[in-house]
C-alpha cells in the first residue's frame, strides 16, 4: 500500500497553504483536492483582504498576523496572486446605522486597527461612485485585495515545488481509525497508508468527519455574488456597508436583512465588478431565487448608482463554513489521534490562509502558540 507522512484533504485556501507550511517539516505529503484546485469555497467569493471587518480582540489578532504575513508571501511562494493594498472602507448608509458604527469603529481602533471614520464629504471623496444620500463611512489603509483563485494557485504551486504531491479530481470516501489512531484514507483512486490526516475541506468538513464517526459544529451558509461585464475603474480599493457587518456580526437573526443581504463590493484587475452578497443557512442548496439576486442587486445599486448600468454576465454561488463564533477551528479531535481540523472560517478564509498554515504547523509540531488556545474544539464543548 502507498504511504505518506501527512494526508490533507481540501486543495482550496486552506488545504494549499497548510500543504506549504508542512512541505518544510515532513518528507512525503500528498494533497486530496476532489475537483480543482481553489474550485470551491476558494473560487466563489470576493476578493477582499479586510481587517476592519473582523470582530474586537482575538479575531482583530489574528487577522493583523495573517496580514503581515501577506507582506512577503508572493515572492515567498513565487508566484503572484494580484496582492495590493488598496484600502477598504465601510459605508454607512443611514443615520440609524451610526451609532452602532461608531461603537463599531472605536472597538476595532482598540483592537488595534487603523480606522477612520469619515463623514459625508470624505467619503465621496475617496468613493465618488457612492450616492450623495450616504451617512460616511469608515476606511482602513491597511485592507487589501488578492486575486483568490490565483490564491490558491500559487499556494499550490508553492507547495509543489518543495515536494507535496498535489492530486486533483480524487475523492476521499473513507478513513481507518484503528483504536482511536488514524491509520490511512481510502479514495476513489486507492488506499494511502498514513498516521496524519488534515481536514481543510471548508464548509465539508463535517462531511469528512462523519468518516471517523465524529459531528462538527461547522454549518454551510450559503452566499451569492453578481459579476459584471468589464468596465474601466469605478471603486478605489474594496468596499462593504454597515449592513454587511450586522449581518456577519449580529447573533440574533431577527435583526438580520432578507437573505442576509450586504453590500461587498471590489473590482478585478480585469475589471469585472464582483458584488456581493448574501448570507443564508439553506445546507448545500445552489438553486438560488430571482428575488435573492435582486435583493443584491438593488441594495448595490442605492448605495452605488452607477452601477445601474453595467450588465451582470454571471453569478456565483458558495458556502462559507460557519462554526457560530466567528473563528475557525484549528484542533485535532479529541477521540482520534492524528486527525486534525483546520476549517470553519466562514468568509475569512481568504484573510486567515496565511496563518492558518502557520498555526497547523505548530499544532503538528506540538509547538506552543497562543493564537492555537481559542480555536480549539473544547470552546464549543464548555458553552
Amino acid at each position: 500500500m502507498e504511504t505518506a507522512d501527512v494526508v490533507i484533504i481540501g486543495g482550496g485556501v486552506i488545504g494549499t497553504s497548510i500543504a506549504f507550511r508542512l512541505a518544510k517539516l515532513f518528507e512525503k505529503i500528498v494533497l486530496i483536492e476532489k475537483g480543482e484546485i481553489g474550485g470551491q469555497t476558494s473560487g466563489s467569493c470576493d476578493k477582499a483582504i479586510f481587517l476592519q471587518s473582523k470582530k474586537a480582540g482575538f479575531p482583530i489578532e489574528m487577522a493583523i498576523a495573517s496580514r503581515e504575513i501577506y507582506k512577503n508571501l508572493q515572492e515567498e511562494l513565487g508566484m503572484s496572486f494580484e496582492f495590493k493594498q488598496s484600502g477598504g472602507m465601510i459605508v454607512i448608509e443611514s443615520d440609524s446605522h451610526l451609532p452602532f458604527m461608531e461603537a463599531f469603529t472605536k472597538s476595532q481602533r482598540e483592537s488595534g486597527i487603523n480606522i477612520e471614520l469619515l463623514n459625508r464629504k470624505e467619503a465621496l471623496r475617496r468613493q465618488p461612485c457612492f450616492s450623495s444620500h450616504i451617512t460616511g463611512a469608515t476606511y482602513c489603509q491597511d485592507d487589501a485585495e488578492v486575486n483568490p483563485l490565483l490564491l490558491s494557485q500559487a499556494f499550490a504551486y508553492g507547495a509543489k515545488r518543495e515536494g507535496v504531491d498535489v492530486r486533483t479530481h480524487t475523492e476521499v470516501i473513507n478513513i481507518h481509525v484503528k483504536k482511536g489512531k488514524v491509520e490511512g484514507i481510502v479514495t476513489n483512486k486507492g488506499k494511502i497508508a498514513t498516521n496524519l490526516v488534515i481536514n481543510a475541506t471548508g464548509p465539508f468538513a463535517g462531511n469528512i468527519v462523519k468518516m471517523v464517526n465524529t459531528d462538527l459544529p461547522i454549518q454551510p451558509r450559503r452566499g451569492v455574488i453578481l459579476i459584471t461585464e468589464k468596465v474601466k475603474p469605478i471603486i478605489n480599493g474594496s468596499v462593504l456597508c454597515s449592513q454587511y457587518i450586522a449581518a456577519k456580526h449580529l447573533a440574533s437573526e431577527e435583526n438580520v436583512p432578507p437573505f442576509g443581504v450586504g453590500l461587498s463590493l471590489g473590482q478585478t484587475e480585469s475589471g469585472n465588478l464582483l458584488i456581493g452578497g448574501s448570507r443564508e443557512f439553506v445546507a448545500f442548496n445552489k438553486k438560488v431565487s430571482t428575488e435573492v439576486f435582486s435583493s443584491i442587486a438593488k441594495h448595490a445599486c442605492r448605495i452605488a448608482p452607477v452601477l445601474r448600468n453595467l450588465k451582470i454576465i454571471r453569478t456565483m454561488v458558495g458556502f462559507r463554513p460557519f462554526t457560530g463564533d466567528g473563528l475557525p477551528i484549528i484542533d485535532e479531535l479529541p477521540d482520534v489521534k492524528g486527525f486534525i481540523i483546520a476549517a470553519g472560517h466562514e468568509g475569512d478564509g481568504i484573510a486567515l490562509a496565511p496563518i492558518t498554515g502557520k498555526l497547523v504547523a505548530d499544532l503538528v509540531m506540538e509547538k506552543e502558540n497562543d493564537l492555537l488556545t481559542p480555536l480549539t474544539l473544547q470552546r464549543f464543548i464548555t458553552r
